[in-house]
């Protein structure tokens, strides 16, 4: 039996994805060759991305006017390749900081320029600040966000329209849980362990009036320009987790698309934030507006029993549920792989631990 797995990332896959390709590990489609074997430029490889960014393009509805890039570097990469991309005319960035994600990326970006802070709720990460309240510069070349922050649990359930700013959204770990008007940024962003895939491969769709705005010193290997004139071949790109992208984006259709996959993620986040709230044993800090349904933290009222929590969960196959080192408490991460029964033997087990120390 398979463990029931909430780790935040690298994290679950469909189990029809990892048969897939345990299927096709030696021999893809005939080509007597594994994927991991193959030229990057050989036919074989060039269908297998070619597939995969037109099934993404068509799963978001990506614009025509935006490329999608296959990067390395993950998320946190992005800090640093976000800012060197986007300053090359000077200005400086703003930065709407939520949570621990939010405030890394700021803090990377000083490394390359200007960070003005448009609003903030550092010290207490438990909502999104009112769009109203923002204090946005006029001089910058964008403005980041995170729109989900794995760590805190706090999800953006809309953006706000900055007239010609962009807005560049760090998406790692919400995106295609649901649908998403990426006409409505400039950059989003996001690295594959959560919902697309296996570690190794970030996925960057830019409007593509934004790729000529470089700083000299950005390497070629992460010029979004560079990478999108030679369709994400520039070098060698990460073709194994770009395959493995390219498998769940096929379930991801087979499920129904986004807005199916969304119902799915409302139901499991509902299950478990009921959960959580119809009791006084757990606690959720987050405003109910600005919750996560991918990320859910919670902590024991008493946080003595801890580890007697994680121990009984491990027995049951419930598995990476200590939260985030920077937090504590616990940290239940529901996926798009992560299916309902994993989220009811979880809410089955709350109770149940609950009443053992009643």
């Amino acid at each position: 039996m398979r463990a029931f797995n909430f780790s935040a990332g690298p994290a679950a896959l469909p189990v029809e994805v990892l048969e897939q390709a345990a299927s096709e590990m030696l021999d893809w489609h005939g080509s007597g060759m594994s994927v991991m074997e193959m030229s990057h430029r050989g036919r074989e490889f060039t269908s297998i991305i070619e597939t995969a960014i037109a099934d993404l393009r068509e799963l978001l509805g990506v614009p025509a006017n935006y490329k999608i890039l296959f990067l390395q570097g993950g998320g946190i990469g992005e800090n640093a390749i976000v800012p060197m991309n986007l300053l090359g005319r000077g200005g400086k960035a703003n930065f709407v900081v939520t949570g621990s994600w939010s405030d890394k990326s700021q803090n990377e970006a000083k490394r390359y320029g200007d960070v003005h802070i448009a609003a903030s709720t550092k010290g207490s990460y438990t909502r999104v600040p009112a769009f109203n309240g923002w204090q946005v510069s006029d001089d910058a070349a964008y403005l980041h966000l995170c729109s989900n922050e794995t760590i805190d649990g706090i999800e953006f359930n809309d953006f706000p329209d900055l007239g010609a700013l962009p807005i560049v959204a760090d998406a790692s770990s919400h995106i295609l849980s649901r649908p998403l008007d990426v006409s409505r940024f400039g950059v989003v962003f996001g690295g594959a362990q959560k919902n697309i895939g296996m570690a190794g491969v970030t996925i960057v769709i830019v409007r593509e009036d934004l790729l000529d705005q470089a700083m000299a010193i950005c390497p070629s290997a992460f010029l979004w320009k560079m990478v999108a004139a030679n369709d994400s071949m520039f070098n060698t790109p990460p073709t194994y987790a770009i395959y493995i992208a390219g498998l769940v984006f096929k379930w991801l259709k087979a499920q129904g698309g986004l807005s199916a996959i969304e119902q799915r993620n409302i139901a499991k986040s509902t299950l478990l934030y009921d959960t959580i709230d119809s009791s006084s044993f757990y606690v959720n800090k987050v405003e109910h507006t600005a919750r996560s349904r991918m990320n859910v933290p919670f902590f024991l009222a008493d946080e003595t029993l801890n580890d007697a929590f994680l121990a009984g969960a491990k027995a049951r196959q419930l598995l990476q549920l200590k939260g985030h080192k920077s937090v504590g408490g616990m940290r239940a991460s529901l996926y798009n792989a992560v299916q309902i029964d994993a989220v009811q033997a979880l809410v089955d087990y709350m109770k149940e631990f609950e009443r053992s120390r009643a």
